[in-house]
């Protein structure tokens, strides 16, 4: 097939205005606008107000060019668009192509005879997005997110683009995905679905190709005969297998199978099906696929449901977070950008990742990415959080672009799951948003028969789930903790103490958080000197969850003293978010085959802003992350403490006996047994051991088990402390402190910490106890084997990832005060 993009030459006009800018394409119009100095960077300070207005305008994209001579020896010639975003009319040569209505699909045209050989005008109508929303909003009120315009259910664009929780209300528009023309030769591979049966000791791959005939035919029953397709496997060892003449499957013997990351290889193969015609190739489809089954296993069970990841018969504990948009303006989000971050989540031992339902469906490497890295895709499509009127024209409109994203997406290894949407079920039920009757039966006409009923048509193979958090469908406790997956948010929106986590055993906690602000240099890049003040009113437009500052002021009262200083109370907020993460997710892992899920909410930011994300705007890692490396690490050693947090904050409660307690934990996410031994000791606050002990057990693989619980009723908890740490022989493994106290009540001695670098380490040095030692440099982009580390004095070498390892500054919770 002839393939010519239209890439050059592309101005960008807002309708009504004489100018014309360049542009780019894929790109957007603040993209282009950025470029041309036509605004100024929506992120600052509180810019986001006027680049909003500037969505009231229509827009106009266009370009001359000349199509190859090639193109009109074919049959059909197609124009091509993979993203239009979002309302937008084509025109070829001043004759209407038709329209666009939704950023999600995939738009073609046959333009045989409408395209000339020599020089053609294409040009594209974008209609403003704001306008759109707020006339459709005028005929039919669906509703949707508090923290979106209204409107927004009313068009098929991401979401998230018009405000959430966390982010920006920048609707941009344009041409986000390839332009290109397209010359089919009697017909083309219009899909190709590659499915799996497995044996023992082999895996057959059944092929199915969908042949659309050329447009202009000719002799078309001669055509006919002489079209099939060749299908080619290369293994990962570079061996080929080939089957001719249209086979329906090949055979793989001895498969070298795909597993997720911690549980075995990332095996991919090559696989081509080339369409023929007379010996020679006219179409080709080209993927990458792994050999394995994925599915989700559910059995009924003495809590309940099992919900659980099952991967060639094993089923996997899900460690992971929940991913938004990279950027607010999509054109920024490139294949680099995405394999830094999605790298960044493998060397957070995460082996999942969910793809949030309010923003889009990411690009091929993304995928592509998660396949090479093993991390397991939950897939939510993109409906989240509102309400939609189902019209013939909607259900239509949705058919087609789930259709158009599953036949992209379905053959990739990492694929784990369709999920219908997020949080509507849950809110539905409880008559959020829902305006009429008809709007509540519509909800399960969507995602309980329109839906499944794509999927069953396009990807059999793969799970469906109706929503997220879910039981199953049909209103039936979407939330239920004992059944399906779960969003738990009591801790953080229901201002429940952290120790509130281990009140619920959770089968798949898929959304729970804690927010945290990022670090100064990421507030500088939006911010003046004097708005560093988190109630400042630009601090207040780069926080969007409403009250959220006071949360985590209150949050901070509970936990630390009260930071004098604006950077140490970022640097307090992102210890905070750490700590809240870390008590559910260890109490998760610790009762491992009751639950088997924590992905936390978030991965990442679309702008620089004060959120629930790990790893910030700018790819710099918070606290949580390193947090994240730690208690997702495949052999964990965890402490379920009894102390002040678990029985009562209060200094001025009535005089009870406070149980102060340890129960240590090995979790072990890999697939050998693990023979270990764990150390723990009571030491005082310069970290001298006061009372130590070990002992050593196996511990099977894929399990979790617990340690005789010890009191320790004469512990002095104001100023004595507990480490605990786990060794495989000599090799240390996992390891932590805990205290019995809230932190702002015990007695830190100064550790007078000092560090330096020494080649490719940095060199860290305490005197006493030091709990959550951070190293930095000026610009804060440090990547380090770990940070936010607890010490018990003594020397600690770390090893530098990236980043310069000049001006470097360290500090502890000492200095929160």
């Amino acid at each position: 097939m002839l393939r010519q993009y239209i890439t050059q030459g592309w101005m960008l006009q807002i309708r009504g205005e004489e100018e014309r800018i360049p542009a780019q394409v894929p790109g957007s119009v603040y993209h282009d606008l950025l470029c041309s100095k036509r605004m100024e960077d929506p992120f600052w300070r509180d810019n986001e107000d006027k680049a909003l207005k500037l969505m009231e305008n229509d827009f106009i994209y266009e370009t001359h060019f000349v199509p190859d001579k090639g193109l009109f020896d074919t049959d059909e010639i197609r124009l091509c668009f993979a993203g239009l975003d979002t309302i937008a009319d084509v025109y070829l040569n001043g004759i209407l192509l038709g329209r666009a209505d939704n950023m999600h699909r995939v738009w073609e045209f046959s333009v045989t005879e409408v395209l000339r050989q020599e020089e053609n005008v294409l040009k594209i109508y974008f209609h403003s997005p704001t306008g759109y929303i707020r006339e459709r909003y005028a005929q039919c009120v669906t509703m949707g997110s508090e923290h979106c315009m209204d409107g927004f259910p009313q068009i098929r664009k991401a979401h998230c683009m018009f405000g959430w929780d966390w982010g920006p209300r920048l609707p941009d528009a344009g041409i986000w995905k390839d332009v290109f023309l397209e010359g089919v030769e009697t017909g083309r591979l219009e899909s190709v679905y590659v499915t799996q049966e497995h044996e023992t000791h082999k895996v057959t791959l059944h092929i199915s190709a969908k042949i659309a005939r050329a447009g202009k035919e000719k002799d078309s029953a001669k055509d006919a005969e002489e079209l099939s397709y060749r299908v080619t496997v290369t293994d990962p060892k570079g061996n080929v297998r080939t089957a001719e003449n249209s086979p329906e499957s090949l055979a793989i013997p001895q498969p070298l199978l795909w597993w997720p990351n911690g549980y075995g290889e990332q095996n991919l193969y090559g696989i081509c099906v080339q369409l023929m015609k007379g010996g020679r190739e006219i179409d080709r489809w080209e993927k990458r696929i792994g050999l394995r089954t994925m599915t989700m296993h559910r059995e009924k069970d003495a809590y309940g449901e099992s919900f659980a990841h099952e991967v060639n018969g094993v089923q996997i504990f899900a460690m992971g977070a929940d991913y938004i948009p990279e950027d607010n303006i999509f054109s920024r989000i490139t294949g680099e950008r995405t394999r830094n971050l999605l790298e960044q989540c493998r060397a957070a031992n995460f082996n999942c990742i969910r793809v949030w339902g309010g923003g889009f469906y990411p690009h091929d490497d993304f995928y592509d990415i998660c396949d090479e890295l093993g991390l397991v895709v939950w897939q939510d499509l993109m409906f989240a959080c509102a309400v939609y009127e189902l019209t013939e024209e909607f259900d239509k409109n949705i058919r087609a672009e789930i259709r158009d994203n599953v036949r992209r997406l379905r053959h990739h290894a990492s694929l784990g799951l369709w999920c219908g949407n997020n949080e509507m079920e849950m809110f539905v039920d409880e008559g959020q948003w829902v305006n009429t009757p008809k709007q509540k039966a519509d909800y399960i006409k969507m995602y309980e028969y329109i839906i499944p009923k794509v999927l069953r048509e396009e990807d059999p193979q793969t799970f469906y789930w109706p929503a997220s958090p879910s039981s199953g469908g049909s209103f039936d406790a979407p939330n239920d903790p004992d059944r399906g997956d779960v969003h738990y948010w009591e801790v953080w929106h229901g201002d429940k103490p952290f120790s509130e986590y281990r009140k619920y055993y959770f089968r798949y906690a898929s959304e729970f958080g804690f927010q945290s602000f990022p670090c100064l240099k990421t507030v500088e890049a939006f911010t003046l000197p004097e708005d560093r003040n988190i109630f400042s009113y630009v601090m207040d437009k780069h926080q969007r969850n409403d009250a959220a500052n006071g949360k985590i002021m209150k949050y901070l009262y509970q936990t630390f003293l009260y930071p004098s200083e604006f950077d140490t109370l970022l640097y307090a907020s992102q210890l905070l978010q750490g700590e809240a993460i870390k008590y559910g997710v260890e109490h998760f892992r610790r009762n491992r085959g009751r639950c088997m899920g924590a992905v936390y909410w978030q991965l990442n930011d679309c702008w620089p802003v004060a959120s629930w994300s790990s790893i910030d705007y700018y790819g710099r890692w918070k606290a949580l992350h390193y947090f994240a490396k730690r208690f997702f690490a495949p052999v964990l050693l965890s402490c379920q403490e009894e102390g002040m947090m678990t029985q009562n904050t209060n200094v001025n409660a009535q005089p009870f006996q406070m149980e102060k307690s340890v129960t240590f934990n090995v979790s072990n996410e890999t697939m050998t047994e693990k023979a270990v031994r764990v150390v723990w000791a009571v030491r005082d606050r310069f970290g001298e051991v006061l009372r130590e002990e070990e002992q050593e057990l196996l511990v099977p693989a894929l399990s979790s088990v617990w340690m005789d619980k010890v009191e320790i009723p004469e512990m002095k908890i104001e100023e004595e402390y507990i480490s605990y740490e786990l060794f495989e022989g000599e090799k240390w493994v996992s390891g932590s402190t805990v205290l019995l106290t809230l932190p702002k009540f015990f007695r830190y001695e100064d550790p007078r910490l000092t560090v330096e670098a020494c080649g490719d380490e940095i060199v860290v040095r305490a005197e006493a106890y030091a709990g959550s030692v951070e190293i930095r440099n000026e610009n804060e982009d440090l990547v380090l084997e770990d940070n936010y580390f607890d010490m018990n004095g003594g020397e600690r070498r770390i090893k530098v990832i990236k980043g310069e390892v000049e001006r470097l500054r360290v500090r502890s919770v000492y200095d929160i005060r």
